[in-house]
C-alpha cells in the first residue's frame, strides 16, 4: 500500500559515482522522476462508484424548494438575461414568485453588477437545457460541476499519493462533506471558482511531471552531445551554457490550460486572482527545484527567467485572452451596462477595451468598500472553525409547510460536516509543521491553495464577507486529511503492533470514514430542505452561532 512518504529514489551512490552518471538518461531518471502511476481497472471502477455516489446526494431532489433561495435571486435571472440577451439587464422589484413560475421578464435597461460573466454563463446551460422556470434546470450545472470535483480530486488524490486507497478516502470525503453538498445544490457561483481551482491544479500538477521529463530529456541529450568523443566544439559550449542556466523547455501545454482554466475562474468571481497568483509563484518554484535536483549551477536565475516568463504568458496572458472572452456577451452589445463608456470618454484605448477596465475599476471599488449589515456575514478567521454557516432556505409549518410531527422545519443550511472540518484545520497544521521540516512539495502545494483561498479575505477585514466563499478550497481540505492518514500509514511496518501496525492504521483511517459518513447523515436533512421535526433541527443547532 503506497502512501505519501518521499517517492522512491535510487540510492545516491547508484547514480552520483560519475559526472556521466549524473547525467545520464538513468541518472537524471531517479533524480527527478518518480515511477508512473495508473489507476488501472480498479482505481477507475472506484471513481467511477465515487462520481455515482456524489452525483446521487448532488441531484436527488435538486428541483426542491421550487423557489430562487438565497443569492440565487441575482445569479439566476442575471443568467437568464446573459443567455437572451448578452448582458444582464435589470429586474423589477418582488418578481422572484413570478420567476419562477416563469411569468416574469426583466426590463429594458442594463443591471450594474459587480461578479463577471462566467459562471452564470454556467448557470444559463441547466436552464437553456431543462427550462428556465425550473429550479433543476437552474441548479444542474452547479450539481455537475459537484460531481465532477469529487471525481478530479480522487485522481488527482491518486496521483499525489501514488495510492488507491488515500484516494479513495479524499473522494469519500469530499462526496459526503456538507458545504460541498450544499453549494453544489444552489445556484451560486462559488462552486464553479472551486471546480476551475480545482482543474488548474490538476493542469499544473501534470505539468510539473511533463517538465520534468522535457529536463530529463534535454539535459541527457545535451550532455551525451556534448561528451561524445566527436563532438563539436559548438556543442560543447552548448552544453557549459546548459549546466550553468539549464534549458528552455518550450511550450508547455498544461500550463497554457491552466492559464485558460484560471482566467476563467477569475471570471467566476474576481477573488481567482488570489489562485492565479499563488499558482504562478508554485509552477515556477517547482520548475526552479527541478532545476537544482538536476545540478543545474544558476539554477534560480534560470527558472526565472527560462521558466518564469513563459510561465507568465502561459498563465496570466493566456488566462487574461480566456478572462475577456467570456465577456463575449457584453462585448457584442451596444446595451450593456458601461458598454459605451469608451466611446464617449475617448483615450489612446480601444473603446471597448476602455469600457471593459472602466467597469473593472468600479467593481473593485464596490468590493473592496462592501460594508453592509447581513445575519449571515462573517469575519474570515472564524471560516476555520465554521462558527458562522449560512442559512440558505428555512420554513416552518407557519410559512404553510407540513409533515408528521406537530411542529416541524425545513432548512438548508451551509454548514459543513464537523468532523471533515475540524479534522481538517489540524491536518493543515499538522503539514505545515511538516513541510517546515522536510519541505514536501506536495504538502507545500496544499498549504498554498489553502491560504489563497483563506488568507486573501483577512486583506479586507471591514469588508461583508460569508462562510460559502470557502468551498473554493474545500477539496484541498480532504487532501490534507488524507496527506497526514498516509503520514500514519507510513510510520507503520506490517509485522509491528498497536498504533504502528499496517492493519491498526487503515483500520483507524476507515473507522474516520465510517464516523464522517454518520454524521453526514445525521445532518443531511438540513442541506437538503427536508422537513423534519422542529425539535430535531433544534437538536443539530449545536451552537448558538449556527441558528
Amino acid at each position: 500500500m503506497a502512501c505519501v512518504s518521499t517517492p522512491h529514489l535510487s540510492k545516491p551512490g547508484n547514480w552520483l559515482q560519475s559526472k556521466a552518471a549524473a547525467f545520464s538518461l538513468q541518472g537524471l531518471h531517479a533524480r527527478l522522476l518518480s515511477p508512473t502511476f495508473r489507476l488501472g481497472t480498479a482505481g477507475w471502477v472506484i471513481a467511477a462508484v465515487l462520481t455515482v455516489a456524489a452525483g446521487l446526494l448532488r441531484f436527488w431532489n435538486l428541483a426542491h424548494p421550487q423557489e430562487l433561495i438565497f443569492d440565487e435571486t441575482y445569479y439566476v435571472k442575471d443568467a437568464y438575461s446573459l443567455w437572451h440577451f448578452g448582458y444582464e439587464r435589470a429586474w423589477g422589484d418582488d418578481v422572484d414568485d413570478a420567476f419562477a413560475a416563469g411569468q416574469a421578464e426583466p426590463d429594458q435597461e442594463a443591471a450594474y453588477v459587480v461578479h463577471p460573466p462566467a459562471g452564470k454563463w454556467l448557470i444559463g446551460v441547466g436552464m437553456a437545457l431543462f427550462g428556465y422556470d425550473n429550479a433543476f434546470g437552474w441548479r444542474f450545472s452547479a450539481a455537475a460541476a459537484g460531481t465532477l470535483a469529487v471525481l478530479l480530486t480522487f485522481v488527482l488524490a491518486a496521483k499525489l499519493f501514488r495510492s488507491l486507497f488515500l484516494a479513495s478516502v479524499a473522494g469519500v470525503l469530499l462526496t459526503i462533506e456538507g458545504h460541498h453538498i450544499v453549494m453544489s445544490r444552489t445556484a451560486l457561483l462559488d462552486i464553479f471558482l472551486m471546480v476551475f481551482v480545482l482543474g488548474a491544479f490538476c493542469a499544473l500538477i501534470a505539468d510539473r511531471t511533463w517538465g520534468r521529463r522535457r529536463l530529463v530529456t534535454e539535459l541527457a541529450a545535451r550532455y551525451r552531445r556534448a561528451t561524445d568523443p566527436d563532438a563539436s566544439r559548438a556543442d560543447r559550449t552548448a552544453w557549459e551554457k546548459t549546466i550553468t542556466y539549464g534549458p528552455w523547455l518550450g511550450l508547455r501545454p498544461w500550463r497554457i490550460l491552466a492559464g485558460v482554466l484560471l482566467g476563467i475562474a477569475v471570471s467566476v468571481k474576481l477573488s481567482g486572482l488570489a489562485f492565479v497568483a499563488a499558482f504562478g509563484l508554485l509552477t515556477v518554484w517547482w520548475d526552479a527545484n527541478a532545476r537544482k535536483t538536476a545540478g543545474i549551477r544558476r539554477w534560480l536565475p534560470g527558472a526565472v527567467v527560462l521558466d518564469g516568463l513563459w510561465a507568465f504568458a502561459s498563465i496570466v496572458l493566456i488566462g487574461a485572452i480566456a478572462y475577456i472572452g467570456t465577456w463575449g456577451g457584453w462585448l457584442a452589445s451596444t446595451d450593456g451596462y458601461y458598454r459605451t463608456w469608451g466611446a464617449q470618454h475617448p483615450t489612446w484605448l480601444p473603446d471597448w477595451l476602455a469600457s471593459l477596465i472602466h467597469y473593472h475599476a468600479q467593481a473593485t471599488t464596490f468590493h473592496t468598500g462592501l460594508d453592509s449589515d447581513h445575519n449571515y456575514a462573517s469575519a474570515a478567521w472564524i471560516w476555520p472553525f465554521a462558527g458562522r454557516p449560512v442559512s440558505f432556505y428555512y420554513r416552518t409549518d407557519e410559512d404553510g409547510m407540513t409533515c408528521a410531527a406537530e411542529r416541524c422545519a425545513a432548512a438548508i443550511l451551509d454548514l459543513p460536516n464537523p468532523l471533515i472540518w475540524w479534522t481538517g484545520l489540524l491536518a493543515i497544521v499538522i503539514i505545515f509543521l511538516r513541510w517546515l521540516v522536510v519541505r514536501d512539495w506536495r504538502a507545500g502545494a496544499i498549504l498554498a491553495v489553502y491560504a489563497a483561498g483563506q488568507l486573501i479575505w483577512v486583506i479586507w477585514p471591514e469588508r461583508t464577507m460569508f462562510f460559502f466563499y470557502t468551498v473554493a478550497y474545500v477539496p484541498f481540505l480532504v487532501l490534507a486529511i488524507a496527506y497526514v492518514a498516509g503520514l500514519w500509514l507510513n510510520r507503520t511496518t506490517p509485522d509491528a503492533t498497536g498504533w504502528r501496525s499496517r492493519t491498526n492504521a487503515a483500520v483507524g483511517i476507515g473507522l474516520f470514514v465510517v464516523a464522517a459518513l454518520a454524521v453526514t447523515a445525521y445532518f443531511l436533512p438540513i442541506w437538503t430542505g427536508v422537513p423534519i421535526d422542529w425539535e430535531q433541527w433544534q437538536h443539530r443547532m449545536w451552537f448558538q452561532s449556527w441558528i
